[in-house]
């Protein structure tokens, strides 16, 4: 079957400053899939999700150059509303995020803030996007209560939860395990296949083994670029590029 694309990013260069962290970048995200961005630290892995919903916009002195496709439009024109384009491009952070506020209030603030005002749409909303997170259960009594009094684990799933409620049409995800222990991981990773069903997803991250068990794409990038693209079980078990082939066994990274 053949997979739509759902993002294209077309010679993408991007600069800090005078220092150029990505170089001439191509890659498609394909719809309803996961695609895991994996290579060393500083090789441009968030630098390139953070382009996705031009998150990087936010850090002065940066430049970009190229193009990424979205929904049939170039996401950098300038008549693109980039408050839309972040909430139909979520983002779940490496470190939990939750708002100083109740678990409730976490997940109806995107809702709020986009003008709605039924608060039973609100509510019911709330409840489908916990539940969506799977987290619902572990909540359900706790809605009114800090949402800062939950496990790294549970913050994260909240986030997620956060994120879901604006029905965003791609999550990105830049390194969401990385502050947190195995089963809590195991947890988000076994969302995230599931969330797979409705979302497209872009994930980073520095686990290998988490790329090989999450994600249907993997890209490779090295000091900016983009080193090998393909099927992650093809990438992985018979890397077309020496490169790839040595990171995946420890030789360098």
């Amino acid at each position: 079957m053949e997979n739509s694309i759902e993002i294209k990013a077309e010679e993408i260069n991007f600069y800090y400053g005078t220092k150029q962290a990505l170089k001439n970048i191509h890659l498609v995200i394909y719809e309803k899939q996961v695609t895991a961005l994996i290579g060393p630290s500083g090789c441009g892995k968030s630098t390139f999700i953070r382009l996705l919903n031009r998150m990087n916009d936010l850090i002065p002195h940066t430049r970009v150059e190229g193009k990424i496709y979205f929904e049939g439009q170039n996401i950098f024109e300038e008549n693109v509303d980039v408050v839309s384009l972040r909430r139909r491009v979520g983002m779940v952070f490496q470190k939990p995020n939750p708002f100083p506020k109740t678990i409730f209030e976490n997940v109806s603030y995107g809702l709020e803030v986009n003008g709605i005002k039924d608060k039973k749409f609100i509510e019911e909303k709330v409840i489908e996007s916990l539940n969506q997170a799977a987290l619902w259960k572990e909540v359900k009594d706790r809605l009114h209560d800090s949402a800062l009094g939950l496990s790294g684990g549970q913050q994260q799933r909240l986030c997620i939860a956060r994120c879901l409620a604006v029905e965003p049409h791609v999550i990105l995800f830049d390194e969401p395990c990385a502050s947190l222990d195995p089963i809590s991981t195991r947890s988000i990773e076994e969302l995230i296949l599931e969330l797979k069903k409705y979302y497209t997803i872009v994930i980073v991250t520095h686990n290998m083994q988490q790329a090989a068990r999450i994600s249907d794409f993997t890209a490779f990038l090295y000091l900016g670029e983009l080193i090998e693209f393909g099927l992650t079980e093809k990438l992985f078990t018979v890397p077309k590029q020496k490169m790839t082939e040595e990171y995946l066994t420890g030789k360098f990274g």
